[in-house]
């Protein structure tokens, strides 16, 4: 009898948290009765079994198959990644869990404001520089595409921001959020020293793909539930009712407007009135919401009433784009 198909979130903090809430806004519920459990089910997905680990687990879980699907961070696959293409990143836009991995020096080094500069620093102290890290794989390319070859990378784990002032270290990379905990540590971060600007992405095994029919099936499933969600979230649905000799005079006075278009066009349809009063239609329009006032006055321009505006929960189009280029890069 096959396994489950394995699909592994974070276990715990705000990624955890920001994981199961957007699955949940997709449609992907998470079912877990007791919260000491390690393992879960989506009711809307059967034959899953959701598991929670570390970020940096889901990786190497998903890299050698024992998980066929993952959420994470990006900064975590591009360290952990490994090179040989076992993993497939199938959505890198979730939308949360957003951060960057810079390169972080000394407030106390003044003249120092960009990775050209390291070279000075490197030249004066007359040796490699040394570089805390929780992402060296990331970072000493990033070094090397600045002449900065000969560098010591330190691994750490734990807190990084000490590592310059007791002396282990001459600088960091680290994950910036706000700010703030550099600025209470007298560190500042270097003008071109963003290595990764990171945020969720949704992975797969590669191979789990092109051998399991149902993996590929639950892979369209999440793709066409999240951008469709997605895609609904900067627009709302509108309705009116109007006064017109036909559905064609009333498209008519809409597409004279610049806003009110809909996405395809308007629908347009009869309105059955109790006084069988004739020449009331229906209109139905999906506008982005960010336009929403000007599409309320437009359609009062042209003699909209009774204007009712809805939240838009999915937006389905013929076949997910991520879908496509999954497929592409199964080849």
């Amino acid at each position: 009898m096959p396994r489950p198909i394995r699909f592994s979130i974070p276990s715990k903090g705000r990624l955890s948290e920001d994981a199961i809430a957007f699955l949940k806004d997709c449609g992907f519920s998470i079912y877990k009765p007791n919260p000491r459990q390690y393992e879960a089910s989506i009711p809307a997905l059967p034959g899953v079994s959701v598991l929670f680990q570390r970020p940096t687990d889901i990786v190497i879980s998903v890299r050698n198959g024992s998980v066929d699907f993952g959420i994470t961070g990006l900064d975590v696959l591009t360290e952990h990644g490994g090179p040989n293409g076992a993993i497939l990143p199938i959505h890198t836009a979730l939308g949360f869990g957003s951060c960057t991995l810079n390169v972080i020096v000394p407030e106390a080094w003044s003249a120092i404001s960009q990775m050209s500069d390291l070279k000075r620093i490197q030249a004066e102290i007359g040796r490699p520089l040394r570089v805390a890290t929780k992402f060296p794989n990331a970072a000493a390319p990033f070094f090397a595409r600045y002449g900065l070859m000969d560098v010591v990378f330190i691994e750490a784990e734990g807190t990084l921001e000490i590592a310059p002032t007791i002396g282990y270290a001459d600088l960091i990379t680290d994950l910036v959020s706000s700010g703030q905990t550099l600025r209470d540590n007298r560190l500042k971060l270097l003008a071109d020293g963003q290595i990764l600007a990171s945020q969720a992405v949704l992975i797969a095994n590669k191979a789990a793909l092109k051998e399991n029919s149902a993996a590929l099936a639950i892979a369209r499933q999440l793709l066409e539930f999240i951008e469709a969600w997605q895609r609904a979230q900067n627009n709302v649905s509108i309705f009116a009712n109007m006064r017109g000799e036909s559905e064609a005079a009333i498209a008519e006075r809409v597409f004279s407007q610049k806003t009110i278009g809909g996405l395809n066009g308007p629908t347009i349809s009869n309105i059955i009135r109790k006084d069988n009063e004739p020449n009331w239609y229906a209109l139905h329009i999906v506008v982005h919401r960010d336009e929403l006032f000007a599409a309320i006055n437009e359609l009062r321009a042209i003699g909209g009433s009774g204007v009712v505006v809805a939240p838009v929960t999915y937006i389905f189009e013929e076949e997910p784009p991520r879908y496509k280029a999954m497929l592409e890069a199964l080849k």
